[in-house]
């Protein structure tokens, strides 16, 4: 039995826990969903302030948006002025370096949906 104990504790030494996900600054590759469903694609560049918040851009068709952003473990948080609304977008850092995430404006129902890639 003792044996058996020492073997179990011995193998939840060995789990290594998960990693957070990180974000690079670069330019990556923009594909979406607008609120009414149609797609949109364009560029953004991220450009890192500290280890865990930055600043992002956004190049979609003739629209250029601005926003700060914030890496909390595997979500990545961005809010940022379109026009005269306000946006957010939460997006989920995955193992490849893309996020995929959500989008809303204020004064606006529903949600768009958006894929970062890396370049």
């Amino acid at each position: 039995m003792k044996t058996i104990l020492a073997g179990a504790l011995l193998g939840l030494g060995l789990v290594v826990p998960a990693q957070a996900q990180t974000v690079n600054a670069g330019t990556y590759t923009v594909e979406g969903t607008n609120l009414d469903g149609s797609a949109y694609g364009g560029t953004a560049t991220i450009e890192l302030t500290s280890e865990t918040t930055c600043s992002i851009e956004w190049h979609t068709g003739s629209t250029t948006s601005n926003g700060i952003c914030m890496l909390y473990d595997n979500a990545f948080a961005a809010a940022y002025v379109l026009g005269d609304a306000v946006g957010l977008i939460v997006y989920e850092a995955k193992g490849d370096g893309s996020l995929e995430g959500a989008w809303t404006i204020s004064g606006k129902d529903g949600s768009g949906s958006e894929t970062l890639t890396p370049q």
